[in-house]
Protein backbone atom coordinates (compact mmCIF):
# COMPACT_ATOMS: atom_id res chain seq x y z
CA UNK A 1 0.00 0.00 0.00
CA UNK A 2 1.32 3.22 -0.87
CA UNK A 3 2.29 5.74 1.61
CA UNK A 4 -0.41 8.31 2.96
CA UNK A 5 0.90 11.99 2.69
CA UNK A 6 -0.38 13.49 5.96
CA UNK A 7 -0.44 17.61 6.25
CA UNK A 8 1.81 18.64 9.29
CA UNK A 9 1.05 22.25 10.48
CA UNK A 10 4.29 24.62 10.94
CA UNK A 11 4.21 25.80 14.43
CA UNK A 12 5.81 29.04 14.27
CA UNK A 13 8.93 30.59 15.96
CA UNK A 14 11.24 33.13 16.88
CA UNK A 15 14.02 31.62 15.29
CA UNK A 16 13.97 34.20 12.73
CA UNK A 17 12.93 37.22 15.20
CA UNK A 18 16.00 35.78 17.81
CA UNK A 19 18.51 35.97 14.57
CA UNK A 20 17.49 39.71 13.72
CA UNK A 21 18.08 40.99 17.36
CA UNK A 22 21.74 39.17 17.20
CA UNK A 23 22.44 41.77 14.83
CA UNK A 24 22.03 44.18 17.30
CA UNK A 25 18.02 45.08 16.95
CA UNK A 26 16.36 45.84 20.61
CA UNK A 27 13.22 46.93 19.14
CA UNK A 28 11.81 44.18 16.14
CA UNK A 29 8.69 45.05 14.99
CA UNK A 30 7.00 41.85 13.23
CA UNK A 31 3.95 42.82 10.82
CA UNK A 32 1.06 41.29 8.87
CA UNK A 33 -1.86 42.73 6.65
CA UNK A 34 -5.09 41.51 6.47
CA UNK A 35 -7.61 42.59 4.23
CA UNK A 36 -5.97 42.93 1.15
CA UNK A 37 -8.32 40.79 -0.93
CA UNK A 38 -11.73 41.84 0.61
CA UNK A 39 -14.37 44.21 -1.83
CA UNK A 40 -14.74 46.20 0.94
CA UNK A 41 -14.06 47.84 4.38
CA UNK A 42 -10.64 48.62 5.23
CA UNK A 43 -7.02 47.19 5.10
CA UNK A 44 -5.44 46.51 8.07
CA UNK A 45 -1.23 45.63 9.68
CA UNK A 46 -0.66 44.15 12.67
CA UNK A 47 2.08 45.17 14.61
CA UNK A 48 3.74 43.38 18.08
CA UNK A 49 6.87 44.90 18.87
CA UNK A 50 9.66 41.62 19.56
CA UNK A 51 12.73 42.26 22.17
CA UNK A 52 15.14 40.18 24.08
CA UNK A 53 13.13 39.51 27.10
CA UNK A 54 9.88 37.98 24.97
CA UNK A 55 9.00 35.10 26.56
CA UNK A 56 7.71 31.47 25.24
CA UNK A 57 5.28 31.50 22.32
CA UNK A 58 1.89 31.41 23.47
CA UNK A 59 0.00 27.64 23.04
CA UNK A 60 -1.96 27.58 19.86
CA UNK A 61 -0.28 30.35 18.10
CA UNK A 62 -0.63 30.00 14.43
CA UNK A 63 -1.26 32.26 10.70
CA UNK A 64 -4.75 33.79 11.68
CA UNK A 65 -5.63 31.96 8.83
CA UNK A 66 -5.36 28.35 9.92
CA UNK A 67 -7.47 29.52 12.98
CA UNK A 68 -11.25 29.64 13.95
CA UNK A 69 -12.69 32.45 15.05
CA UNK A 70 -12.83 31.46 18.36
CA UNK A 71 -9.80 30.36 18.40
CA UNK A 72 -8.33 33.48 17.46
CA UNK A 73 -10.59 35.36 19.92
CA UNK A 74 -8.45 33.24 22.43
CA UNK A 75 -5.53 34.00 21.34
CA UNK A 76 -5.78 38.16 21.79
CA UNK A 77 -4.66 38.28 25.73
CA UNK A 78 -1.94 36.22 25.68
CA UNK A 79 -0.72 37.51 22.99
CA UNK A 80 -0.80 40.87 24.75
CA UNK A 81 0.44 40.04 27.58
CA UNK A 82 3.11 38.08 25.76
CA UNK A 83 4.54 41.05 23.71
CA UNK A 84 2.91 43.84 25.63
CA UNK A 85 3.67 45.91 22.77
CA UNK A 86 1.17 45.96 20.23
CA UNK A 87 -1.28 47.99 17.91
CA UNK A 88 -3.31 47.61 14.52
CA UNK A 89 -3.54 50.37 11.75
CA UNK A 90 -6.16 50.64 9.23
CA UNK A 91 -6.38 52.18 5.66
CA UNK A 92 -9.93 52.84 4.63
CA UNK A 93 -11.67 51.81 1.18
CA UNK A 94 -12.02 55.87 0.36
CA UNK A 95 -8.17 55.92 1.30
CA UNK A 96 -7.72 52.82 -0.77
CA UNK A 97 -9.79 54.22 -3.82
CA UNK A 98 -7.35 57.35 -3.43
CA UNK A 99 -4.21 55.67 -3.28
CA UNK A 100 -4.64 52.09 -4.23
CA UNK A 101 -3.83 49.46 -2.37
CA UNK A 102 -0.17 49.45 -1.98
CA UNK A 103 -0.62 52.81 -0.68
CA UNK A 104 -3.12 51.69 1.70
CA UNK A 105 -0.95 48.95 3.03
CA UNK A 106 1.50 51.74 4.00
CA UNK A 107 -0.54 53.91 5.00
CA UNK A 108 -1.98 51.32 7.79
CA UNK A 109 1.37 50.17 8.64
CA UNK A 110 2.51 53.38 9.16
CA UNK A 111 -0.31 53.88 11.09
CA UNK A 112 0.15 50.88 13.69
CA UNK A 113 3.90 52.08 13.90
CA UNK A 114 2.90 55.12 14.51
CA UNK A 115 0.73 54.15 17.63
CA UNK A 116 3.46 51.58 19.02
CA UNK A 117 3.76 52.94 23.01
CA UNK A 118 7.10 52.67 23.18
CA UNK A 119 8.23 54.83 20.71
CA UNK A 120 10.01 53.95 17.36
CA UNK A 121 11.54 50.22 16.38
CA UNK A 122 14.64 49.63 14.91
CA UNK A 123 13.66 47.18 12.00
CA UNK A 124 10.54 45.44 10.61
CA UNK A 125 10.01 41.90 9.56
CA UNK A 126 7.38 41.78 6.92
CA UNK A 127 5.43 38.87 6.11
CA UNK A 128 5.41 38.03 2.32
CA UNK A 129 8.04 39.46 -0.67
CA UNK A 130 6.89 42.77 -0.92
CA UNK A 131 8.10 45.81 1.24
CA UNK A 132 4.78 47.98 0.98
CA UNK A 133 6.29 50.23 3.51
CA UNK A 134 8.24 51.42 0.40
CA UNK A 135 11.83 53.81 1.17
CA UNK A 136 10.77 56.56 3.25
CA UNK A 137 13.25 57.11 6.40
CA UNK A 138 15.91 54.58 7.05
CA UNK A 139 14.41 51.92 8.84
CA UNK A 140 15.59 48.55 8.04
CA UNK A 141 12.63 45.93 6.58
CA UNK A 142 13.26 42.31 6.35
CA UNK A 143 11.09 40.66 4.22
CA UNK A 144 10.52 36.54 4.70
CA UNK A 145 7.80 34.67 2.30
CA UNK A 146 5.25 32.45 4.27
CA UNK A 147 6.67 34.77 7.64
CA UNK A 148 2.73 34.29 8.93
CA UNK A 149 3.47 30.59 9.43
CA UNK A 150 6.44 29.99 10.81
CA UNK A 151 7.51 32.99 12.93
CA UNK A 152 6.03 33.65 15.73
CA UNK A 153 5.80 37.45 15.90
CA UNK A 154 4.13 37.91 12.05
CA UNK A 155 1.43 35.05 13.40
CA UNK A 156 1.03 36.85 16.39
CA UNK A 157 0.05 40.47 14.59
CA UNK A 158 -1.52 38.49 11.91
CA UNK A 159 -3.95 37.25 14.66
CA UNK A 160 -4.55 40.65 16.30
CA UNK A 161 -5.07 42.64 12.85
CA UNK A 162 -7.77 39.74 11.61
CA UNK A 163 -9.53 40.19 14.52
CA UNK A 164 -9.77 43.86 14.91
CA UNK A 165 -11.21 43.53 11.28
CA UNK A 166 -13.65 41.26 11.48
CA UNK A 167 -14.87 43.34 14.67
CA UNK A 168 -14.86 46.14 12.48
CA UNK A 169 -16.94 44.88 9.77
CA UNK A 170 -19.12 43.02 11.99
CA UNK A 171 -20.11 46.63 13.69
CA UNK A 172 -20.81 48.32 10.30
CA UNK A 173 -22.91 45.26 9.09
CA UNK A 174 -26.45 46.55 10.42
CA UNK A 175 -25.78 49.60 8.29
CA UNK A 176 -25.47 47.77 5.07
CA UNK A 177 -27.53 44.58 5.24
CA UNK A 178 -28.25 43.39 1.87
CA UNK A 179 -23.97 42.86 2.08
CA UNK A 180 -23.78 40.58 5.18
CA UNK A 181 -20.20 42.07 6.20
CA UNK A 182 -20.68 39.99 9.76
CA UNK A 183 -20.96 37.03 7.55
CA UNK A 184 -18.36 38.07 4.72
CA UNK A 185 -16.06 40.91 6.47
CA UNK A 186 -15.84 42.07 2.61
CA UNK A 187 -15.43 39.22 0.86
CA UNK A 188 -16.56 38.27 -2.22
CA UNK A 189 -18.28 35.18 -1.29
CA UNK A 190 -20.79 34.43 -3.57
CA UNK A 191 -23.97 35.77 -1.45
CA UNK A 192 -22.24 39.26 -1.14
CA UNK A 193 -21.17 39.44 -5.40
CA UNK A 194 -24.90 38.69 -5.52
CA UNK A 195 -25.76 41.63 -3.40
CA UNK A 196 -23.12 43.81 -5.61
CA UNK A 197 -24.75 43.16 -8.49
CA UNK A 198 -28.21 43.78 -7.37
CA UNK A 199 -27.41 47.22 -5.27
CA UNK A 200 -24.32 48.19 -6.44
CA UNK A 201 -21.54 49.67 -3.85
CA UNK A 202 -22.03 50.43 -0.80
CA UNK A 203 -19.93 53.65 0.35
CA UNK A 204 -17.91 50.92 2.15
CA UNK A 205 -17.19 49.69 -1.21
CA UNK A 206 -13.41 50.08 -2.68
CA UNK A 207 -15.69 51.49 -5.35
CA UNK A 208 -12.37 51.96 -8.37
CA UNK A 209 -11.78 48.17 -8.12
CA UNK A 210 -13.77 46.44 -10.73
CA UNK A 211 -16.34 45.33 -8.65
CA UNK A 212 -18.94 42.45 -10.10
CA UNK A 213 -21.82 44.59 -11.76
CA UNK A 214 -19.79 47.15 -12.73
CA UNK A 215 -19.10 47.44 -16.33
CA UNK A 216 -15.67 46.56 -15.88
CA UNK A 217 -16.18 43.50 -13.55
CA UNK A 218 -13.41 40.89 -13.24
CA UNK A 219 -14.63 37.27 -12.60
CA UNK A 220 -14.29 36.23 -8.73
CA UNK A 221 -15.11 32.80 -8.70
Amino acid sequence: MAPVAVAVRCRPDLRIEKSLMRTGVVRLAAMDEVGRGALAGPVSVGVVVVTPAIGRVPVGLADSKLLTPAAREALIRPIRRWVAEFAVGHASSAEIDAVGIIGGLRLAAQRGLAALAGGPVDAVLLDGNLNYLGGAGSLPVHLRIKGDLTCAGISAASVLAKTERDAMMTAISADYLPYRFADNKGYGTPEHVAALREHGPSLVHRRSWRLPGSDEEVPLF
